[in-house]
């Protein structure tokens, strides 16, 4: 099949020789991330459902969570919520088949509820979170697109991908998850919410870290001046596993001990008091935000995992990446994807999927066009295998 697939030099200078490089991730607990975590548990407790009882994932889009923060008084040794923070689900499904209707808000409610437990162990969902589940019925020209027999496009639109990661982007990945995924296991005072920005310039890579400290699990200013230095050191330790560049930290960096400011929570989540959040204002589908590389603007998480190309290409364009990278071993610098559908078309068979490589030194592009093809090519083949992926949690969408 004749997918279109253009493979052409990247004409850039290599991420790693250019001086200077940016790259955030906003963790777990970050309101935009809960958010987008919400947005896609929910998408994926329908695909069950749907799966449950029809054999098929059918139409949903759940991609309009928006997350209110509330309001707290944290104070060492103990705090409390003062308002709590609401929750709006947002979006469309089938709600009905065959005139028996679905109890989706029941199951989109409950999703949500699950993974905001999963994430924030000091946040009491029921005290803590008001649920409103507003998710109505979808557009009757999509869903009737999406009712084809075989997978049509929803959407004219774009997703990229790129690989390999960069040495700032892998500690900026990984320090986060250290932190939210390790670290808090053995540090109660560590909020989930945090916040890892990256720059490097030169050979030096610099890291702020905002983490939301838990106010009963600290005494007083000493001890969160202590709880801040063990953060520091311990990333700084596992920083040197991810990379051979000097690397320094701050954390925290709003503190103003004379004023009695500190990034204290009752909850360890900022949307406590009053940070509020959005699908899609986060990481991209890859983990992070990048400036200095090719990125969507599209939100993936909550869209279906069918026909909706904003989140299925942003997936692909990483997936095809990464393997483009692992086939030709090693002699690939950077490669930069970029797949473009078009609405009411097969999703397997995109206007266009521009693949520009840079081969590593020494290397022709001849050598390796071939490889990169065969892999995009067998990606598109099993496109269909994507759904699967995510409901199995072998895909992340931020």
């Amino acid at each position: 099949m004749d997918r279109n697939i253009v493979v052409e030099p990247l004409r850039t200078v290599h991420i790693a020789d250019q001086e200077v490089e940016l790259v955030e991730r906003k963790g777990l607990g970050h309101p935009d991330s809960i958010a987008d975590g919400v947005s896609e548990s929910v998408s994926r407790a329908l695909s069950r459902l749907y799966l449950d009882e029809f054999g098929k994932i059918l139409h949903h889009n759940t991609d309009e969570t928006q997350v209110v923060g509330g309001g707290s008084d944290p104070k060492f040794g103990g705090g409390r919520v003062t308002a709590p923070i609401y929750m709006l689900l947002v979006g469309r499904a089938t709600t009905e088949v065959n005139g028996e209707k679905l109890p989706y808000r029941d199951v989109a409610i409950e999703a949500a509820k699950k993974y905001v437990q999963g994430v924030c162990a000091h946040l009491d969902v029921d005290q803590h979170v008001e649920f409103d589940c507003r998710i109505g019925q979808g557009s009757v020209d999509l869903r009737g697109v999406f009712d084809q027999k075989s997978v049509l496009a929803n959407d004219t639109s774009f997703g990229v991908g790129f690989a390999p990661f960069s040495d700032t982007e892998r500690v900026v990945l990984e320090s986060e998850k250290f932190l939210t995924l390790k670290l808090k296991k053995k540090l109660p005072a560590l909020g989930e919410d945090v916040k890892v920005m990256g720059y490097r310039r030169g050979g030096q890579i610099h890291l702020t870290v905002a983490a939301a400290l838990v106010d009963s699990e600290i005494a007083d200013p000493q001890e969160y001046a202590s709880v801040c230095e063990e953060i520091r050191s311990k990333l700084l330790d596992q920083a040197a596993k991810w990379t051979r560049h000097e690397v320094s930290i701050d954390v925290n960096t709003a503190d103003d001990p004379e004023l009695g400011r500190y990034y204290l929570t009752v909850t360890g989540c900022s949307m406590e008091a009053g940070d509020d959040g959005s699908v899609g204002r986060g990481n991209r589908a890859n983990g992070l935000i990048t400036p200095c590389r090719p990125m969507s603007l599209e939100a993936s998480a909550g869209k279906n995992p069918i026909n909706h190309v904003g989140k299925i290409y942003n997936l692909l364009g990483n997936l095809i990446a990464n393997d483009v990278v692992k086939e030709t071993g090693g002699n690939i610098k950077e490669v930069h994807v970029r797949i473009l559908s078009q609405i009411g078309k097969p999703v397997d068979q995109p206007q266009i999927a521009s693949l520009q490589i840079l081969p590593a030194d020494g290397v022709k592009l001849a050598q390796v066009k071939a490889k990169a093809e065969g892999v995009a090519q067998g990606w598109f083949d099993r496109i269909d295998t994507i759904p699967r992926l995510l409901l199995t949690d072998k895909l992340s969408v931020f």
